[in-house]
Formats: structure tokens, C-alpha cells, sequence
């Protein structure tokens, strides 16, 4: 059988994002409803077309397959679980076999969930559907759908797969790697820059319309926040503090000294209807002795570098900061949870877990004879046998020290 990337060189002008449509194509025919959850602009969409390019490629009938985009208007009269019922219904009465259903932002739906389960109890068919918040997962769909559903998270751009989308622009081809990762720095990692104008001022102002309409649809309207300006107040705290540990006292502290009182359970509020609209993501931390998640004083990273420098600007000094966050976002497309390592008073940048495997990891932009015991020490004072490992900037000076390998960043990132 010719692989998927074979099948559809000839009717997709569209680049393959090869993990995922691995991933979705070994569920394909199973089971068992897809969800491809994420941040807008991700990618999803794109992923569900490829989706459906494939079935044509492999012969299924183009009347097999029911697309509905929610954000098209002219689905507007199907964002009822009733009224997207009754048009699936219809469509799949009119074919023969199986049918596949795409649904593409889902969670514009009322009732989706009662929907969706109805498809798999009713019809022989194939569901896949996309969706912009983590909350759509949670409640009644999880009793529904409980052990029915898997659930793919699509991140940005990881940065094998950004050099692989330099290719579509050509001002970018004729960067060196280092180059490239300099940009992957300042503008982050959505698949839609790349089809812009490589400029810096039109990217800066595509990545911030993509963050005010995430913002105002998935987190305003959603969540029926009243006062915006206070949660742009907050969110661009949390930007400007990308690496460094604090908690939502510590917001409603900062807030109260710049003359506006709201309550710790307000901000945790707008925290998580942040979070739940992908837009960042929490590290708590980890007693690593004690071996327990601690409440107080997390992390918190933003999906993507480049919204954060859209809104707050790039700046040289926050590169300690910007060089976790890639290592956080790479960890987490990796299949790890990751949290922040509390080792005594010392600090360890992330303890990343897997089924039964564990890696704890420092991030620094260069090491020095300065900071070598500092970012080594908390390292090796852990007590077990799992990898450990240091990764900066540095492209010639490769140290191991007790075991404790040194890597670039970069080489990481690319999986070296």
C-alpha cells in the first residue's frame, strides 16, 4: 500500500504535518471519535481537510463524506445538536456504507456531545470533529463518549516541522538553521505566518488579530467576561513574566498596587478560561523529594512566542524565558506532563513524565564558569537513576558532568 504522503501528493498543495496525520490515520476506521483539540490557527482545520483528502485518495465517494465548518455562516442553522442531527440524518440516509463525518470547531455547537454520541449509536460511520477549548472534553461529553473518544492536541509548529514550512516562502529558504531559529524566536511557530509576507511588521500584525479574535471568541464570549481590560491587564502580566514562578495572589497583589481590587478567586478564574482556550498552559511544581505536586507559585507558558512578542514586544533580555518555553511546548508535543522541579531551595527548569519514564532538564541560554555549579547542583543532588540532562546555546562546548549530559537546544528540538 503506498503511504498516505504518497496518496495525496497529487491533490493537496497543503504541507503534511507527518506526526499528526500519522496519528489520525492509525485511528482511521476505528472505533472510537477523533478529537483534535487546540488553540485557533493551530493547524486543526488544515488537518481535518488533509483528513478528508485522504478518504477521496483511498476512494471513499465525496457524498460518504459530510464536512461541516462552524466557522462558515452558512452553517449558522446547525449550531443545535438537533438541528446538526437532523442534517447528518438526512445526508447519511441518502448514501450507501459507511459515512464520515467531519466536524470542524465543534464546540460552536449546543448540545455537540448529544450529537456525536447519536452518530456512533445510529450510523455506520467514522467521526472526527476539531475543537478550540479544553472544557468541550470535560462533563457530559466524558460521560458519553467515556473510553469512545481520543484525543489529538495540536500544537504550533514544532521546529523540524517550521523549517519544513520555510520552504513554502521563498524570502526564508536561503536562511541558515540558526537563522531560522532566531525568527522561530521572534515570531513564533503558527503555520499561517508562513504564508504571509516575510516581514516583520505584517506578521506582527496577522499574530495580533489571531490573539485578539482567540481572546474575544474563546475566552470573552465564551466565558462572558465583562471587563475585558482587566483581563488584558492579566495576560499581558503573565507575558511579561514567561519563566518565572507566581501565583494568582500574586496577580491580585500587583493589580491592588496599581489601583484595581479583585479577589485571588477572580484572577484564577480568568486564568483558567484562558487555559481552557489554549492560549497558555501551567507547569505546577513538583516536590521532587517528597514526591508531590505543590499548590502554589506555578509557571506559565504561552502556545505560542510569537502572539506574546506581538503584543508586548521581543526583547534580547527575556531569552532565559523564551529558550523554556520552546523546551516546555517541545515536551509536551513529545506525550510528556511536565512540571516545575522543587529540589531543597533550588529550582529544577522541568521534570517531564511519560508512562514510566522521567527526564528532568535545566534550560540556560549560555553555560559559563559562573553559572556551571548553579545549573548542574540541582541535578545532581536528585537520587535516582533517570536522565538528566542541561541544554543551552552553546554549539561547540559540550560538557557531561556525573552523568548529566549537555545539549543544544536546537539539536534537541530536532530530535539529534
Amino acid at each position: 500500500m503506498l503511504s498516505y504522503k504518497k496518496l495525496l501528493a497529487e491533490v493537496i498543495v497543503m504541507i503534511i504535518r507527518e506526526k499528526y496525520m500519522t496519528q489520525i490515520l492509525d485511528f482511521m476506521d476505528k472505533p472510537v471519535v477523533k478529537v483534535l483539540s487546540g488553540m485557533r490557527r493551530s493547524g486543526k482545520s488544515t488537518l481535518l481537510e488533509l483528513t478528508r483528502q485522504t478518504l477521496l485518495s483511498r476512494g471513499i465517494n465525496a457524498q460518504n463524506i459530510i464536512y461541516i465548518n462552524y466557522e462558515s455562516l452558512r452553517h449558522e442553522h446547525l449550531k443545535h445538536y438537533g438541528a446538526i442531527y437532523k442534517e447528518v440524518s438526512a445526508r447519511a440516509d441518502e448514501t450507501e456504507g459507511r459515512v464520515y463525518i467531519l466536524l470542524d470547531e465543534i464546540q460552536e455547537v449546543f448540545g455537540w456531545e448529544k450529537a456525536v454520541n447519536s452518530f456512533r449509536v445510529d450510523f455506520d460511520c467514522d467521526i472526527f470533529v476539531t475543537g478550540s477549548s479544553a472544557k468541550m472534553l470535560s462533563g457530559e461529553l466524558a460521560t458519553l463518549l467515556a473510553g469512545r473518544y481520543i484525543e489529538i492536541q495540536v500544537y504550533p509548529l514544532d521546529f523540524s516541522e517550521y523549517l519544513h514550512f520555510t520552504s513554502s516562502n521563498t524570502p526564508e529558504k536561503s536562511q541558515s538553521v540558526d537563522g531560522h531559529f532566531a525568527d522561530f524566536l521572534r515570531f513564533g511557530a503558527l503555520p499561517g505566518i508562513h504564508q504571509m509576507k516575510w516581514e516583520e511588521s505584517r506578521i506582527m500584525q496577522y499574530l495580533e488579530d489571531i490573539y485578539h479574535s482567540v481572546l474575544l471568541k474563546d475566552v470573552i464570549a465564551r466565558y462572558k467576561i465583562r471587563d475585558v481590560a482587566l483581563l488584558e491587564r492579566i495576560v499581558l502580566y503573565i507575558l511579561d513574566n514567561i519563566g518565572n514562578t507566581f501565583s494568582a495572589k500574586t496577580i491580585s497583589d500587583f493589580m491592588k498596587n496599581q489601583g484595581r481590587r479583585l479577589s485571588t478567586e477572580t484572577v484564577y478564574n480568568y486564568i483558567k478560561a484562558l487555559e481552557d482556550a489554549f492560549l497558555i498552559h501551567k507547569a505546577s511544581r513538583y516536590d521532587i523529594k517528597g514526591k508531590r505536586l505543590l499548590e502554589t507559585q506555578e509557571k506559565y507558558y504561552i502556545s505560542d512566542l510569537g502572539l506574546r512578542h506581538a503584543l508586548v514586544g521581543y526583547r534580547d533580555s527575556d531569552i532565559a524565558g523564551l529558550l523554556e518555553n520552546v523546551v516546555y511546548l517541545e515536551l509536551r508535543r513529545r506525550g510528556y506532563s511536565v512540571s516545575i522541579g522543587k529540589q531543597g531551595v533550588a529550582e529544577v527548569d522541568f521534570v517531564a513524565e511519560r508512562s514510566d519514564d522521567r527526564l528532568y532538564i535545566q534550560v540556560t541560554y549560555f553555560l559559563t564558569e559562573d553559572n556551571m555549579d548553579r545549573e548542574f547542583a540541582p541535578l545532581e543532588a536528585i537520587a535516582d537513576n533517570y536522565e538528566k540532562m542541561i541544554l543551552s546555546m552553546d554549539s561547540l562546548i559540550r560538557v557531561n558532568r556525573n552523568g548529566i549530559r549537555q545539549k543544544n537546544v536546537v539539536d534537541f528540538l530536532l530530535g539529534k
